[in-house]
């Protein structure tokens, strides 16, 4: 499993977990920040994603997230805290379920504790991807979601960046975290989660509408949530400045 560890006499120790599709890169917006603050950033690629292999069938989140969980015992000076942004977010919830003792806060970026569309054009958006994915393949599902993630005209590079990490994936992984990210339900569970959290919402997401996420404050015991105005699904890098503040308040607060 690779990850990278820049300051690793830093405090406090945060775990970055990125989205469907990206690598630990995705977070280069943020890295500066949490250096320049003191934090150790440990900035993982998710295994199956980026440089990280995933060696078994079926990839599915409670397996990706027992993974990592093992990792940070044997290898990190868990507990630490867990950023996660989308899918990295259900996989930061499944593990403070699942291995609480690894976990010292949460930060839940985008993300849900379960994804059923409430309106028709979600749920159209999303069995659109999930067909294009497995008709057209994953170059039409890249240039689907770079064009949702970040529509703006200004937004090309972000795009084309988006496109060109999303199709370094293995399709195979890609299309079973699909089908596990539309099969997560711990909305049942949240109460158990016992650790401070942050739930970051961008106002214009559409990818995870911000009523799906405000589950996730209304359930964890104690948990805040902030608003990026203007924010959408990739707020870590259309807002980075806002969400930086916002995160730096939290884990230093």
């Amino acid at each position: 499993m690779f990850y990278a560890d820049p300051n690793p006499a830093g405090k406090p120790a945060v775990l970055l977990l990125h989205g469907l599709g990206t690598d630990g890169q995705s977070w280069g917006f943020q890295i500066p920040a949490l250096l320049s603050n003191g934090v150790r950033p440990i900035i993982l690629d998710i295994p199956g994603f980026g440089k990280s292999s995933y060696g078994k069938r079926n990839w599915n989140i409670p397996g990706v997230a027992a993974e990592i969980a093992r990792m940070m015992v044997d290898v990190l000076p868990s507990p630490l805290s867990l950023v996660g942004i989308s899918m990295g977010g259900t996989i930061a919830i499944q593990i403070a379920l699942d291995f609480p003792e690894c976990v010292e806060r949460l930060v839940l970026v985008n993300t849900f504790a379960s994804l059923r569309p409430r309106r028709l054009r979600d749920m159209a958006f999303l069995i659109t991807r999930y067909m294009r994915v497995n008709l057209l393949g994953i170059e039409a599902q890249a240039e689907l979601a770079a064009q949702r993630i970040f529509p703006e005209p200004d937004q090309e590079p972000l795009r084309k960046i988006l496109i060109a990490t999303i199709l370094q994936s293995d399709p195979a992984v890609y299309r079973a975290a699909m089908r596990s990210l539309g099969l997560f339900n711990v909305k049942s569970r949240l109460a158990e989660i016992r650790k401070p959290t942050l739930v970051v919402t961008g106002t214009l997401d559409s990818t995870v509408p911000p009523a799906v996420q405000a589950v996730l404050a209304a359930r964890i015991s104690g948990a805040k949530q902030v608003l990026i105005p203007g924010g959408r699904h990739g707020v870590i890098a259309d807002h980075p400045e806002l969400f930086n503040q916002v995160l730096l308040d939290f884990l230093l607060g």
